[in-house]
This record gives C-alpha cells, sequence and structure tokens, in this order.
C-alpha cells in the first residue's frame, strides 16, 4: 500500500522549555500529519545521549531519553509547579537546542518531581511498580547511571577496578550505597515510558504509525558495553581491540571514526541472538516500524583496530548474515517483520542479496541521485516498489541547502530530469518532493525542513563533526496550514493518502 510520511526528531519539536518532549506540541504535530494526509512519522532514536548530544551514540540501548519527559504534565501531576519551570534557564533560542543549558536545568527539576513522588507513593511501591515497570535491561541503565554519576560522570573504564569488572561484591555494594539515585534514574524511566506509550497510542488512533530507529551498534560509555561484555570483542580487561567506523567516501576522506564497540558474532550465534531478541522486543514496545542503521554491519562490517585515529586503516570482516534475521522472524512468528534497512553506502552483491532475502525495504535517497553519470540506482526510474524513497536524511542537508551547492552540470541534469523550470527559486523543494511522492517506491518520507523549504541553517546532523548537529528545532505555527493543504492534496495526487 503507498503511503507517505515525514521525519521530525522529537527533539526538534516546538516547546518552552529547550527541547522537544511528549508534550501537546507532539500531540499537535500528530494532528498536523493528519491533516496533511499523511501515514507514518519518523523520528530519531529516542535513548538517552552523552557526549556530542548524538542520538546514535546512546548510554543504553533499552533506556529513553529524560529530556523528553513533558515538564507540564508533571505539573498537572503535582509533581512540580509552573514557576519552577519558568524560572529555570533552558536556553532562549526557539530555534536550536542549548544541550549545556538543558542538562543544567532538567535534572534539578526532575529531581523535585522525583521526590514529590516518592513522598506521595514511599519506598516500597516505588520498587513495586518500578520492578512490573521496568525491564531488567532499563533497570541496569539506571544502575549504570548512578554509578557513573558518583564517578564524576567518567566512563566505566575509568572507574575503581572492582566496579568496572563487575565483581559481585562490589555490585551488591554500590546498589545498595546508590539506591536512592538508582531509583531517580528508574523513576525518569517510568515517566519516560509512561507518557511515550501515551503518544503512541494517541498516534496510532489518528492513524499515525511511528518509524523508530535503532543503530547497529551500541555506546562505547553505556550500561549495554558495561553490563555485557561478553557480547563485543574486548580484551580482559574490557577494553576494546577493535571499533566501528566506515572507511573513506565523500562524507568523509579519513573516513567515519565512530569508536563504538564491535560485537563478537560467534557468541551471539552461541546464544541463538539472545541479546539481539530483547533489543527487538524493546523497539517493537516503543515503535510500529524499525529503521535499523547501518544495516550492511549484519552483512560485512568495518573494523577498525583500537587505538587509531582514522578509519583509514580498517578492513572488512563477515556479519552474521540472514541467520539473525532468520532467527527474528522465528521469535517474533512474522516475515517479513516491520524493519527498513539503511543500506546506502557503497553496496557489494552480498548486502543486496542479505536486503533482498530478508525482506525489507532498502532506503533510496533523491541526494544522492543525480551526477554526472546519470546512471545512479537511486534516481526514481531505478526503484523497485518495496523501498523507501527519501529526499533526504538526518545525515544531509536540508534540499534548498544542497540544491544551492551542487555542481552546475549535476543541477542541469536534476532539472531536467524533473522537466523543472524554476531552477533555485522558491518552489525547487516541492519539485523534487513531487519526483518522491511520483515514484514507484511503497513509503515516500519527507524532511519537515524540505515542506517548509528551509536552507542549510536547518540541517539536523553534519556527519563527522562535533558542535552544531542535533540542534535544530521546528517553531510553532512554521509548518503553516497552506503547507499542509498542498502535501496533502500532493498526497492524494499520487495515491499515498
Amino acid at each position: 500500500m503507498r503511503a507517505c510520511g515525514m521525519l521530525l526528531p522529537v527533539s526538534s519539536l516546538p516547546s518552552p522549555y529547550g527541547i522537544g518532549a511528549f508534550s501537546k506540541e507532539a500531540y499537535e504535530f500528530v494532528d498536523t500529519l493528519k491533516s496533511a494526509g499523511q501515514s507514518y512519522w519518523q523520528i530519531l532514536p529516542l535513548g538517552p545521549t552523552g557526549h556530542g548530544d548524538s542520538p546514535y551514540q546512546s548510554f543504553s540501548s533499552f533506556a529513553g531519553n529524560p529530556y523528553f519527559i513533558d515538564l507540564d504534565a508533571l505539573i498537572r501531576e503535582g509533581l512540580l509547579k509552573k514557576e519552577e519551570c519558568l524560572e529555570a534557564d533552558f536556553g532562549g533560542s526557539k530555534r536550536y537546542i542549548s544541550y549545556d543549558k538543558i542538562y543544567l536545568s532538567r535534572y534539578p527539576l526532575l529531581r523535585k518531581a522525583f521526590e514529590r513522588w516518592m513522598e506521595k507513593n514511599g519506598e516500597k511501591k516505588a520498587e513495586e511498580i518500578f520492578e512490573k515497570a521496568l525491564l531488567q535491561e532499563t533497570k541496569e541503565y539506571c544502575f549504570y547511571m548512578a554509578v557513573k554519576n558518583s564517578f564524576e560522570g567518567k566512563s566505566w573504564t575509568e572507574w575503581d577496578e572492582e566496579i568496572k569488572l563487575r565483581r559481585p561484591q562490589a555490585v551488591e555494594q554500590y546498589r545498595q550505597k546508590l539506591k536512592p539515585e538508582i531509583m531517580f534514574y528508574q523513576f525518569m524511566q517510568y515517566k519516560f515510558q509512561e507518557q511515550w506509550e501515551e503518544l503512541r497510542k494517541y498516534a496510532n488512533k489518528q492513524g499515525i504509525k511511528i518509524i523508530g530507529d535503532i543503530p547497529i551498534y551500541v555506546a562505547f560509555d553505556g550500561a549495554d558495553a558495561w553490563a555485557n561484555p561478553e557480547l563485543f570483542q574486548f580484551d580482559e580487561e574490557h577494553m576494546p581491540s577493535a571499533v566501528a567506523g566506515c572507511p573513506p567516501d565523500g562524507f568523509s576522506a579519513t573516513g567515519q571514526l565512530w569508536g563504538n564497540p564491535l560485537y563478537r558474532w560467534d557468541y551471539h550465534q552461541k546464544t541463538g541472538y539472545a541479546w539481539w531478541m530483547k533489543r527487538m522486543e524493546y523497539s517493537f514496545r516503543l515503535y510500529d516500524v524499525v529503521r535499523v542503521d547501518h544495516f550492511r554491519g549484519f552483512d560485512e562490517y568495518y573494523s577498525i583496530p583500537f587505538g587509531h585515529k582514522t578509519a583509514e586503516k580498517g578492513r572488512w570482516e563477515k556479519g552474521p548474515g540472514i541467520e539473525i534475521f532468520r532467527k527474528m522472524e522465528e521469535h517474533f512468528g512474522k516475515k517479513p517483520l516491520p524493519i527498513i534497512a539503511e543500506d546506502l553506502g557503497f553496496l557489494t552483491p552480498s548486502v543486496l542479496k542479505l536486503v533482498e532475502d530478508t525482506g525489507f525495504p532498502g532506503m533510496k535517497v533523491l541526494e544522492f541521485a543525480f551526477d554526472s553519470s546519470g546512471e545512479s540506482i537511486y534516481l526514481p526510474h531505478n526503484y523497485p516498489k518495496n523501498c523507501v524513497v527519501y529526499t533526504g536524511t538526518h545525515d544531509n542537508d536540508t534540499l534548498k541547502g544542497w540544491f544551492r551547492k551542487m555542481p552546475e552540470q549535476d543541477k542541469l541534469l536534476a532539472l531536467e530530469y524533473m522537466n523543472g523550470r524554476h531552477g533555485e527559486g522558491p518552489w525547487v523543494n516541492w519539485d523534487f518532493i513531487r519526483l518522491a511522492l511520483a515514484s514507484v517506491a511503497d513509503l515516500a518520507i519527507i524532511p519537515v525542513q524540505d515542506y517548509i523549504g528551509l536552507g542549510s541553517e536547518a540541517r539536523l546532523n553534519e556527519p563527522s563533526t562535533l558542535g552544531n548537529n542535533w540542534k535544530w528545532r521546528l517553531k510553532d505555527g512554521e509548518l503553516t496550514h497552506e503547507i499542509c493543504h498542498k502535501a496533502r492534496r500532493m498526497a492524494r495526487l499520487y495515491g499515498r493518502y
């Protein structure tokens, strides 16, 4: 069935508190999607973020970002006061997130809410609630963060050896010593889950499905790596022998050195991929469809020796292949699973075969389509039906920004391909949106910035850079009735609504 949707991270929603959240603005955005004839809302990973604020470097695969907890909902529950929220400094910009100020303002408010919630419920009842509501892996994250805070935020590799290596006696001592802090993190996870489930239920009731996003890898500085060292290519001191990244490409001349620990796939195979089954169970609890980032890593993964400063000296190693997805099909009793394969980049015949064998739709990006060869697989006449077309992803410039920077020859090719007459005029974004929606792809996802027609100032992320990423926010009223009306008409015209 043909359909379309919009891409907008939760963090990019408007709100009075410095960052998007599960607030009334999120519900209003769902209503906007419905009015615009959309069926999907694609978001970025919801996990708690660390250094660099990247949603692809989360402290846990089984936890949610406390920044997304709606403070107004806590006010309605009597856990916060309106003036307390208004007095906090979340940063003055409605356009860009100030993560430093969010960090310094959010957690004190959430601690106040936690203390008042504990006064109402008491320790015993709180423990019962958390035990029932939270996964063991989520509770492990809460323990991890409490220990991390006790070591002033240092990575677990810099903790005292006994707790770094999780000696049983040390684990028990820290659990007792840090119990209030652990419960604070459990409270935040409980509220995150409660509010997200309500928002997702509302979206589904309005006919909007959520496409979530999971990174293939986990962060080195995170609960997954600390709690389960056997899953990763670690030595006896739990330090990595090699780390993840990708080779030199159009984004970076020296490649991308992500630094994530690599999986010990032979161990995963022996367990029937048990950790991955839990991870996907958690993901399907959060989302209707799961986009798996860097899908090609299941076929072959790029291994960079630990300690190298760039990704130039890495090598390709064999991943688990189709076996892990056959296990998932058995586990969930469903084929194909509601998964989108992020199959961008250099595609070998074995990667293409893996995507085909799984039956998952791959991704096509129009910003990769127009080069002087005129033979790109991303040109719409080369698409299969079973794919998802994007004008651009979170890693791309906006349509307007990209088009302005295109080489003149490529720009002329794009305009000729679309029979376009607008050039760099105000409507060029709609020409590309029309091209995506008119394609045979079953699903078309367009970033909100492209519907509005914003330039490079609205770019979400520039790979291999730090400092200005993940900060852009939508302003109230910016996605106007006129834009939504046109989006709806176009969705109907091309059979997507």
